[in-house]
């Protein structure tokens, strides 16, 4: 597929149907579907249970990470959530549990106030859009890359998108940074070489996330 000459238009557009594509599904389906991502990232990755784990507040019909943190935080993660300090700037993460004091900030979303600001090791990215290749459409603000560019150490990247936001390719850009797993309602699928691969096998799960550096799973 060729690259439109504007690929900054195209994006623009691509964003506005698959909001409302997502936002026309069905409640209970869209619960269905949660629940189902839900249940493959906390079998899947119980190496989360010892991580710092960014995720997002849902927004506009994403999936709804918060059912995953909450088992997640039971087994000893710590959760993070982010917050805009500045335009163009990477994020901020700042710790969150239930009941802490939050703020309002960008999209009028709750961010914690006066928590620690933390640096996470596995990020729940919620896309727009995903690609074959595993590259996530997001809200066109860049963030999320100018934040991963800017971390540390390179965290634990794991997509949460139902499959209604799969496209064939977002037309990456220098600056886009692939995910390394993308979990959807069908199954938790590997960044390969050739392209997104669902993963039927836990030991191969496993290995691939021991393949990315972070430890025995």
């Amino acid at each position: 597929m060729d690259a439109p000459e504007n690929v900054a238009n195209w994006r623009k557009a691509q964003r506005a149907q698959l909001i409302a594509r997502r936002l026309a599904v069905p409640d209970d389906e869209r619960d269905s579907w949660t629940a189902a991502i839900t249940r493959f990232l906390v079998e899947g990755f119980p190496i989360l249970r010892g991580f710092v784990v960014g995720f997002c507040w849902p927004y506009k019909g994403e999936v709804d990470p918060r059912f995953a943190i909450r088992e997640l935080r039971r087994h000893g993660a710590r959760a993070a959530l982010p917050a805009v300090v500045q335009k163009a700037a990477p994020l901020q993460f700042r710790e969150w549990a239930p009941g802490v004091a939050m703020t309002r900030g960008v999209f009028d979303l709750p961010v914690p106030d006066g928590t620690p600001v933390v640096e996470p090791q596995a990020l729940l990215m919620p896309p727009i859009g995903f690609d074959r290749q595993a590259y996530r459409l997001g809200y066109g603000g860049g963030y999320f890359d100018r934040t991963l560019a800017a971390l540390t150490a390179r965290p634990l990247k794991i997509g949460i998108a139902f499959e209604a936001s799969r496209i064939d390719t977002i037309f990456p850009q220098p600056h886009d940074i692939p995910m390394d797993f993308v979990v959807t309602e069908r199954g938790i699928h590997h960044a390969g070489a050739g392209g997104l691969e669902v993963v039927t096998d836990l030991s191969e799960l496993n290995a691939h996330v021991r393949d990315l550096g972070f430890g025995r799973a």
